[in-house]
Parts: C-alpha cells; sequence; structure tokens
C-alpha cells in the first residue's frame, strides 16, 4: 500500500460536479492498494497517517502528528501509485489490487482512520474525481508498507 500525502489548508473532491468530500487544516491521502496488501497493511498504513509528524512545532520543525493537531484526513483512492514506472514510457498496473479487493481494503483504511475519532473525508472509489488542494509548505510525502 502506498499513500501520497499532503498538508493542506484545504481540499475536496467532486464528482459530477457535486462536493463528495472537504476538509481544512489537515492531510489530503491519495491511496494505492497494490496486490498483497491486507489488514495488516490497513491497519500500518492507518497508523503512519495518523501519527506521521509533518506539522509544525513551536520552533518551526516538523515535529507534530495529524493527531497532535486535531487535523482533519481527506482519503482518495489513486490506483495509478500502485504503477510500476521503472521502465519505458507506458505504466504498467500489474502490482495494482483488483479493483474488488482494493475496495474492500481501502473501505478497511477508511474504518480504520475513522476509530481515531479524526474528522475523515473520502473520494468515491472508482470514480472520476476532481481534486482540489491548497498544498501548504509545500509538503508531500510518498509512505509505504
Amino acid at each position: 500500500m502506498k499513500s501520497l500525502i499532503q498538508r493542506v489548508t484545504q481540499a475536496q473532491v467532486q464528482v459530477d460536479d457535486s462536493t463528495v468530500g472537504a476538509i481544512n487544516r489537515g492531510l489530503l491521502a491519495f491511496v494505492g492498494v497494490e496486490r498483497g496488501d491486507d489488514s495488516a497493511s490497513v491497519v500500518r498504513m492507518a497508523q503512519r497517517l495518523l501519527t506521521y509528524r509533518v506539522f509544525s512545532d513551536t520552533e518551526g520543525r516538523m515535529n507534530r502528528s495529524l493527531t497532535d493537531v486535531g487535523g482533519d484526513l481527506l482519503l482518495v483512492s489513486q490506483f495509478t501509485l500502485a504503477a510500476d514506472t521503472r521502465k519505458g514510457t507506458r505504466p504498467s498496473f500489474s502490482s495494482a489490487a483488483d479493483p474488488e479487493e482494493a475496495a474492500v481494503i481501502f473501505g478497511e483504511l477508511i474504518a480504520c482512520c475513522r476509530e481515531s475519532g479524526l474528522r475523515t473525508e473520502t473520494g468515491r472509489f472508482g470514480a472520476e474525481m476532481v481534486v482540489s488542494l491548497i498544498n501548504d509548505g509545500p509538503v508531500t510525502f510518498l509512505l509505504e508498507c
């Protein structure tokens, strides 16, 4: 499982011109589910999303997590993160989980993050989405489990 996270001051996801998820200060996480990801992967990724220190402390150092600052989380499924781009000029998606499997794993991730009590919004799995964000920093990291 991979998550491309961006620290944001706001972000939203629209499907068919309707907002399906929106957050204020927090993290936007694009999530790619790969073959072999399981419940253990979900728990590990949720833990990393909630505790990865990307917010500044009083001295300006990235020492505070989403949980520490009480920020929002926006999870957006993005199978293209599972692409193999090491060769050629066209991505291979052989490492991406099958859509049915990925939907289950992504659903588990949503539930696990919501258990934290932090506001957790989502896009719509498998839909064509328009994602808007204001990246704060800019701060962007790729998390892998």
